[in-house]
């Protein structure tokens, strides 16, 4: 079961601004369930959004940098689903696919909801990434639109 949700005081409005969606398609009920979510928070903030598809977790932070790099989008926000398996592929995918997110994030200040759930079986996926439950793609959303603020604030636009 998924923790008890937190009352999230809205965002202010992105006015317009692009937002970068890329998803790992390797689960796609998984998948559709958090991109549900990121785009129903994104487009709350009146943000534009923009779909890309890579094959898995792995590929998405190389995406990000890459469609990133021109400064065409105001952030992003990645999503995908990891589930352990019986080899160590789990820890590296999991593992790798946040570092590097978070380089990306760090590095270059780059605006980044990371929405890859890690998870023991597709069951915990499932509460996690349901808009009406775990709302893991709308919370990754969410956290990419507070960095888009504060880099603004910040006067790194």
């Amino acid at each position: 079961m998924a923790e008890p949700r937190r009352v999230l005081a809205p965002l202010p409005p992105v006015g317009g601004a692009r937002f970068l969606v890329v998803e790992a398609r390797y689960y796609d009920g998984i998948g559709d369930m958090l991109l549900a979510g990121a785009r129903r928070a994104l487009e709350a903030a009146g943000a534009t959004v923009e779909v890309v598809n890579v094959p898995g977790a792995l590929e998405i932070p190389a995406a990000v940098r890459m469609l990133m790099q021109g400064g065409a989008y105001a952030g992003a926000v990645a999503l995908g689903c990891v589930i352990r398996g019986e080899t160590y592929h789990f820890e590296i995918v999991a593992g790798e696919s946040s570092r590097a997110l978070m380089d990306l994030t760090v590095d270059h200040m780059l605006p980044i909801g990371n929405g890859i759930l890690t998870v023991e079986n597709e069951q915990q996926a499932v509460v996690r990434a349901d808009p009406q439950q775990g709302d893991k793609g709308g919370d990754a959303a969410r956290a990419a639109i507070t960095l888009y603020h504060l880099r603004q604030r910040a006067g790194l636009v």
